[in-house]
C-alpha cells in the first residue's frame, strides 16, 4: 500500500485524518475526485531548507511548476520565497499573489517574445538563459525597451541524474542550456554587452534526485567554467543549483538538505567562490509529501487473471503513473476487516495506460475511499479535462480548518472558451 507521507497524516479510530481533519468529511463535504493538502506539511518542508541555508548567502525560489494554486503560492510568498516560473501564466500567478518581481526567475526553453516583453515590463528579476538565439532575442528586446535585466545562464554540464530519462536533463543529449563547451564564449559576450548585465550561472541536471552527487559533479564543472570566466576578468555573484531533490514515494533514501548545502558550499570555498550567493528552486520536496488525491471505488472488477478497483480518479487527475510509470502509495481511507486483495487501481478514462497503482494488496471494495499519496506535486499541475472530466477541486487543511482552494469544474467550464460558428 504504502506509508504515510508525512507526521501530518494519521490513523485514528481507523479513519485517515489530514492534520486535524477526517479525510472521508472532506469527501463529504467536496466529493471525489479531490486534492487536499496539509499546509503544516508546506511550512515544514520548506523550514527545512531555510535552516539548512541559514547562515550562507543564498536565494530561495519555488519551482510554480510543481503546483501552481495560488493559495500555496501564497503560503511560500509569505515566508520570503522567491519563484521559479517557466510560462506567462506561472507569472500571471504569481504576480497575482503579489510576488516581489525582483525575487522572480525566469526558467523555460522557449520564452516567447510575448512572455519577454511583459516579464521586463513587470521587472522580473532574473532571466535564465538557454540558448544563444534566446540570449540575442532577450538582448534586443531589451534594448528596445530601454531596460537592462538580469541573467544568468543555463550550463548543460552534461552529468548524468540516474533519474528518469523524462525528468533527466542535465545531459548534453537533453534540450536544455546551453553547451557547456559553448558557454565560455557566450558568457564572454553577455558580460560585454551593454542591454543585459551577466549575474550568475546556472544548471539543473534532473528531477527525483535522492543522492547528491550529481549535484556535486555538476558544481565541479560549473567551478572549472568560473574559473576561465575569472581568468578573463568576468566576475559573477550568483550560482543557481536548479531543484530536484527528490522525495520518497516507496523506499528511496533522501539525504537530508543541509548535506547538499554543506557540500556545494564547501566546493566554493575550496576553489575561491565561496562570495557566490546559492540559488535553489525547489518543487517537488516542497509540496509532494503534502497533497493526496482521494477518489471513491466505483466497481470491483474481478477477470481470471486480474482484479480491479475501478475508482473516479483517472490519468487526467493524476498522470503520473501513466506518463512516468510512476509509483504511488495508496492507503485506504477507513481500516476494516475486509480480506485483502492483489488489486490494481485504475481509472475511468478510455486508455489502458489509465491507471493509478498496479498489484496493491488492497482491503478495499466498492464505495471505499482510497487516498493516492505523495500527489502534491505534479498531480493536479499536470492535470488535464480528457475525456471531458471535469478538473477536481482542491482543499487546504491548517489544523482543524479545511478551507477550498480550488472548485470543481462546473460542466460548462468545459466549453467557456469553445464557439460554434453561426453558419454551422
Amino acid at each position: 500500500m504504502g506509508s504515510l507521507p508525512s507526521a501530518h497524516f494519521s490513523y485514528r479510530a481507523s479513519s485517515l485524518y489530514c492534520e486535524e481533519v477526517a479525510l472521508c468529511d472532506l469527501a463529504s463535504q467536496y466529493g471525489t475526485p479531490l486534492y487536499v493538502y496539509s499546509r503544516q506539511t508546506i511550512e515544514e518542508a520548506a523550514q527545512k531548507y531555510e535552516t539548512a541555508f541559514c547562515s550562507i548567502a543564498h536565494k530561495l525560489c519555488y519551482a510554480v511548476k510543481a503546483n501552481s494554486n495560488l493559495a500555496i503560492l501564497k503560503i511560500l510568498q509569505k515566508r520570503g520565497w522567491g519563484f521559479d516560473i517557466v510560462s506567462l501564466g506561472e507569472l500571471a500567478r504569481v504576480l497575482q499573489i503579489g510576488a516581489d518581481p525582483k525575487k522572480i526567475v525566469f526558467s523555460g526553453v522557449g520564452k516567447t517574445e510575448e512572455e519577454i516583453r511583459v516579464a521586463l515590463s513587470a521587472g522580473v528579476g532574473v532571466f535564465n538563459i538557454e540558448s544563444e538565439p534566446e540570449f540575442e532575442r532577450l538582448a534586443k528586446i531589451a534594448a528596445q525597451m530601454h531596460c537592462r535585466p538580469r541573467v544568468y545562464f543555463r550550463v548543460n554540464p552534461d552529468v548524468d541524474a540516474h533519474t528518469h530519462p523524462y525528468i533527466s536533463t542535465g545531459l548534453k543529449t537533453n534540450k536544455f542550456g546551453v553547451d557547456f563547451y559553448s558557454a565560455f564564449g557566450l558568457l564572454k559576450r553577455a558580460a560585454v554587452c551593454e542591454s543585459v548585465e551577466l549575474a550568475g550561472i546556472d544548471c539543473h541536471i534532473g528531477s527525483q534526485l535522492t543522492s547528491f552527487e550529481p549535484y556535486f559533479d555538476a558544481c565541479d564543472r560549473l567551478l572549472d567554467l568560473l574559473k576561465k570566466l575569472r581568468a578573463a576578468g568576468i566576475e559573477l555573484k550568483d550560482i543557481d543549483f536548479g531543484g530536484g531533490v527528490g522525495v520518497c514515494y516507496r523506499d528511496e533514501t533522501v539525504e537530508p538538505i543541509e548535506n547538499l548545502v554543506l557540500g556545494l558550499k564547501s566546493r566554493l570555498t575550496q576553489s575561491g567562490f565561496d562570495h557566490l550567493r546559492i540559488v535553489m528552486e525547489p518543487g517537488r520536496s516542497i509540496v509532494a509529501a503534502a497533497g493526496l488525491l482521494l477518489c471513491s471505488v466505483q466497481y470491483v472488477k474481478t477477470t481470471p487473471v486480474k482484479h480491479f478497483l475501478i475508482t473516479d480518479a483517472g490519468m487526467n487527475d493524476l498522470i503520473r503513473p501513466a506518463l512516468y510509470a510512476a509509483w504511488m502509495p495508496v492507503l485506504p481511507i477507513r481500516q476494516s476487516d475486509c480480506p485483502e486483495v492483489l488489486f490494481d487501481v485504475v481509472g475511468p478514462v478510455c486508455e489502458s495506460s489509465d491507471w493509478l497503482a498496479r498489484d496493491r494488496v488492497l482491503p478495499a471494495q466498492a464505495g471505499e475511499l482510497l487516498a493516492v499519496t505523495m500527489a502534491g506535486a505534479y498531480g493536479m499541475s499536470m492535470a488535464s479535462r480528457y475525456n471531458s472530466r471535469r478538473l477536481p477541486a482542491e482543499v487546504l487543511v491548517s489544523g482543524k480548518t479545511s478551507q477550498l482552494i480550488r472548485s470543481r469544474d462546473s460542466l460548462e467550464d468545459l466549453w467557456t472558451n469553445e464557439i460554434v460558428p453561426a453558419d454551422i
